[in-house]
């Protein structure tokens, strides 16, 4: 039996802040730019972590959940039509079968969404200022920075100056949105970096994970390649409050050599899953996490391996997904069938949340359509192997003799324990 979700409406909380927005600077378009936000401030969001310097806390609102605050502002942003469609109208459900696919009807999507400006067949391309990139976004679309405290716990202020040494990290919302809370998280706006993962970056997403402390809040990378739109550095994220069929799967541990146990990091691999993927977890500290998983993306970039990421567990388990589907589609290797879709299977449907477009693919939805689709995605078995063992040189990893132990046998669903929910009304709810 179809599992139906809709969605309820978060009330909508105006700050201060946004009730009286200061007059424009700059180039009068209040941009992301040199020009505008330099001279600008914007509400900030400080996660308890290392020290770095910020604003002073004389003024700090006392705290709220990161993910509290970061749904009420996006549902401000709603009512201040800054989206291109609701996508709480979008029809949703929950596909029957072992692993519990999540299907979305968003019909026109795809001629609403900014379309990719970009060559598919390379990882890595320089930053293009002449192509859309987040410093043409406007500030209203920005819910606030995302910086280091300095202190042992998070606070937030309304407003706040945009540091003068160094480029601000933003949360600002996905005006193309696929779920409910969808948004962005960019890297030092203002650096301008292309799309490609390094240790920091990876780590702030990280940090972002677990101060949401939701585990239906996760965040989500695409490599330029595996179907990102934009060149310039930045995550997704969304709340989704129904477990994702690759947070189900089963996985099979890869036995490492004793020396590499003292970061604390496991590796496992999917298996009974339609994509192959590898899923890193636990690590002495998120550094040490994101350490490891951020130089096998620095290897699959380097050599021009497509690849997506999910950020599951509050940060604690990822999953990495080598993929091969742009290049099957440029060599005329997937069936029209599939093209006829029009599904880029990106990091969302990979995970197995899949947004369709046509009605009639939505209501004739299934586990099997969702597995044909992503079986394209996968690489071979022995290119898999083949890529996870430089992976594993690049991220110092070193596989024991030992057999691979299994950690499960089949992909019955398992029910993910459920926090209470963080906001007053809920997000998506099972009817």
């Amino acid at each position: 039996m179809e599992m139906k979700l809709t969605i309820r409406r978060v009330p909508t909380v105006v700050s201060n802040y946004q009730e009286d927005s200061p007059a424009a600077a700059g180039c009068g378009k209040n941009c992301l730019g040199d020009c505008c936000l330099p001279v600008s401030e914007l509400p900030l969001y400080a996660f308890k972590a290392n020290p770095a310097k910020l604003p002073s806390q004389e003024d700090a609102a006392p705290t709220k959940p990161l993910i509290n605050l970061l749904l009420t502002e996006w549902e401000n942003r709603m009512a201040r039509g800054l989206f291109r469609y609701d996508v709480t109208a979008c029809e949703t459900k929950v596909i029957p079968g072992n692993l519990g696919f999540v299907a979305q009807l968003n019909e026109g999507r795809h001629l609403k969404k900014r379309p990719t400006e970009f060559r598919v067949d390379r990882v890595l391309q320089p930053f293009d200022p002449a192509k859309f990139n987040f410093t043409k976004v406007g500030q209203e679309e920005v819910l606030f920075q995302f910086e280091n405290g300095a202190t042992d716990e998070s606070f937030f202020l309304e407003s706040a100056p945009i540091p003068a040494d160094r480029a601000p990290n933003v949360v600002a919302i996905n005006v193309s949105p696929i779920e409910y809370g969808h948004v962005l998280l960019i890297p030092r706006v203002l650096d301008r970096l292309p799309q490609r993962i390094d240790q920091d970056s990876f780590l702030l997403a990280l940090q972002m994970a677990a101060e949401a402390a939701s585990p239906y809040f996760r965040l989500g990378y695409n490599s330029l390649g595996a179907f990102a739109t934009i060149n310039h550095l930045h995550f997704q994220a969304y709340y989704l409050s129904v477990p994702f069929p690759v947070e189900k799967a089963a996985t099979q541990k890869i036995p490492l050599a004793e020396d590499n146990m003292k970061s604390g990091v496991n590796v496992s691999k999917l298996i009974n899953y339609p994509v192959r993927g590898l899923v890193f977890e636990g690590g002495n500290t998120l550094n040490d996490l994101a350490n490891v998983v951020s130089s096998a993306c620095v290897w699959l970039q380097d050599n021009n391996v497509p690849y997506n990421v999910l950020v599951s567990d509050c940060g604690r388990r990822i999953f990495l997904f080598p993929q091969c589907y742009a290049e099957k589609q440029a060599l005329g290797e997937v069936s029209q069938e599939l093209l006829d879709t029009q599904v880029n299977p990106a990091v969302w449907e990979i995970s197995g949340h899949i947004v369709l477009k046509r009605r009639n693919d939505y209501e004739e939805a299934s586990e099997t359509s969702a597995w044909k689709l992503l079986a394209e995605v996968s690489l071979s078995e022995e290119r898999f192997e083949e890529v996870k063992a430089y992976i594993f040189s690049a991220a110092g990893l070193v596989q024991s003799d030992e057999e691979e132990v299994s950690e499960g046998e089949d992909t019955t669903y398992v029910p993910v324990p459920v926090a209470p929910l963080p906001i007053t009304e809920g997000c998506l709810v099972l009817q």
